[in-house]
């Protein structure tokens, strides 16, 4: 016999622990145009059944989409501080990758005595009548008998969720896709790869790409270099350089071909500090060279020489493609303190050729904003306070592997309660961006030699699991997405939700339902450390949504 629950999407199934009863009555609430998902978690008691298929009955108008839940090695090195609401901080098997079962046929392999899970997305259309409706999960047999059967409701309300209003980016590493799978860089085989991941990217919700205009500088050992990724051709003959635009247009119209919204400029100086220049490829007497890199001043003739050259070029023809308003530039990925006088010297030297382009990076000393240094600062979930406080007209927020402690973050061992509820949190605060740095990071720290993301989750023992990637590189050239990014998307869907609610009831109202029934109101460190928090706001507000009709 089966033994099946059914979860909600914000459960971690591990092989030998039960997996929590929940209440059903209100888990899966969704708009017009909206995924929710649930999972089906399954043991064999007894009985020597190897197979079984698995069947979604949903109501007309939803598309069903299941795949199952593998589990990948994790780790959370010892340096890293974490709290009580981690779910472990050994090194253990977390359930993360969420494999496609092979199409047309919905076989699952039944492990007696371990608990497995199968997670089933729902996409809502807009055809589907308000609501409640029956959905059932079955798990049958070969010959038909019916192993386990569960039921719950999927409440849909008639309004259209919209899109993502805010920018979204999570940084997209080409070099790590052609190392992986072993092609030339921007061969055709390169771009279909490409093409792929940033599809998958805009499907769920990451809206910003990171364009590598030259290699871009992050994450690279001091005097080491990635592999190159560099879309503008350059030329360069007596100190005059001539610029090739081609392979940046296709990478333009691809990205907005596939629902990508925002298009990052790569760095302009090098990470922690703007002290060099990024490595810069060309044409030099005839002879393919480095013309730029860590042997180059930031501030020095030559480099602003090139700068000079290559600004008015390029945003000239961002003009001419209709994305300069879209288009973001970064000086330098998280300077300290000690580099602000290196940041501001930089700076100096780029902006008078990005007047009206937003400037932004990921830094969290709240000096870099009051000496003018970065007009759209993005100071990390633990470091907002400042940022909040000095009433910015606008502040965007990142984390990464250092965010370890009561704040969200996105770790192989954190409950994902702990990823979704970013998307409340930032609606509260009225946050109007999030950055993180590693949509599909497959290398070592550093970037000193690629990794197998499937064995090595923690770039090789520098950051705790899931800090570095959010999709896994499939057969084919195909990604394949994490359990966390799905739970990602769903935060910001709470965003959403909460923004057209406001445009119905006003924003005082909203943010009063957030805090309702609460001890003290939530903050980036201190939130409900329960699923059941955010499962009952959302449906709270899908509720006063179809209400105000």
């Amino acid at each position: 016999m089966i033994e099946m629950r059914l979860l909600s999407s914000l459960a971690k199934v591990f092989t030998h622990e039960v997996p929590p009863k929940r209440p059903m009555n209100a888990w899966l609430s969704a708009l017009h145009n909206e995924r929710v998902s649930l999972q089906a978690a399954y043991k064999q008691k007894n009985g020597s059944e190897m197979w079984g298929s698995i069947h979604v009955d949903a109501p007309e108008g939803v598309t069903v989409v299941m795949r199952r839940v593998r589990s990948v090695p994790g780790y959370f090195p010892l340096r890293f501080k974490s709290d009580d609401a981690y779910i472990k901080t050994e090194d253990h098997l977390y359930p993360d990758l969420l494999e496609p079962l092979p199409k047309g046929n919905e076989w699952l392999i039944l492990i007696s005595g371990a608990w497995q899970s199968v997670w089933i997305d729902l996409h809502v259309s807009g055809c589907v009548n308000a609501g409640k409706h029956p959905v059932s999960v079955t798990i049958m047999s070969k010959t038909g008998d019916v192993l386990a059967k569960e039921y719950t409701t999927l409440t849909v309300v008639a309004q259209t969720l919209p899109p993502l209003s805010i920018v979204r980016t999570q940084w997209f590493h080409a070099d790590c896709l052609a190392q992986y799978y072993q092609v030339d860089v921007f061969s055709e085989r390169h771009w279909d790869i490409i093409e792929n991941f940033i599809t998958c990217a805009a499907k769920h919700g990451i809206n910003t790409i990171l364009t590598p205009i030259h290699t871009p500088p992050l994450d690279t050992e001091v005097g080491g270099e990635r592999l190159t990724t560099q879309l503008i051709d350059v030329t360069v003959k007596d100190g005059v350089y001539a610029f090739n635009f081609e392979k940046l247009e296709r990478w333009i119209n691809m990205c907005q071909r596939v629902g990508i919204v925002y298009f990052e400029m790569a760095h302009l100086f090098t990470q922690w500090g703007a002290k060099h220049a990024p490595k810069i490829m060309g044409i030099k007497d005839d002879v393919y060279c480095r013309l730029f890199g860590w042997e180059t001043d930031a501030t020095g003739a030559e480099y602003q020489s090139y700068l000079s050259q290559l600004l008015p070029l390029l945003t000239k023809k961002l003009a001419e493609w209709g994305i300069c308003e879209r288009t973001i530039f970064h000086i330098s990925d998280e300077p300290r303190l000690n580099d602000l006088d290196a940041y501001l010297a930089a700076h100096k030297v780029v902006s008078p050729y990005l007047s009206g382009y937003k400037i932004v990076d990921a830094l969290s000393n709240y000096d870099f904003y009051e000496k003018g240094a970065v007009f759209v600062p993005v100071p990390s979930v633990d470091h907002l306070l400042p940022f909040i406080s000095g009433n910015l007209p606008e502040v965007w927020c990142y984390y990464c592997c250092t965010q370890s402690a009561d704040v969200p973050n996105h770790f192989f061992m954190l409950p994902s309660y702990r990823n979704r509820i970013l998307g409340v949190l930032m609606y509260k605060y009225n946050i109007q961006g999030f950055l993180h740095w590693g949509y599909n990071f497959y290398n070592s720290v550093h970037s000193v030699y690629p990794v197998n993301p499937f064995v090595v989750t923690d770039a090789d023992g520098a950051f705790p699991s899931g800090d570095a990637f959010m999709v896994y590189p499939g057969a084919d050239g195909i990604p394949i997405a994490s359990l966390r990014l799905l739970v990602a998307q769903e935060g910001f869907c709470d965003f959403e939700a909460l923004n057209l609610l406001a445009q119905k009831i006003g924003r005082e109202k909203v943010l009063a339902m957030i805090d309702d029934g609460l001890a003290t109101p939530i903050t980036f460190t201190d939130f409900p450390q329960t699923e059941e928090y955010l499962i009952n706001l959302r449906f709270k507000v899908n509720e006063m949504i179809g209400q105000h009709c």
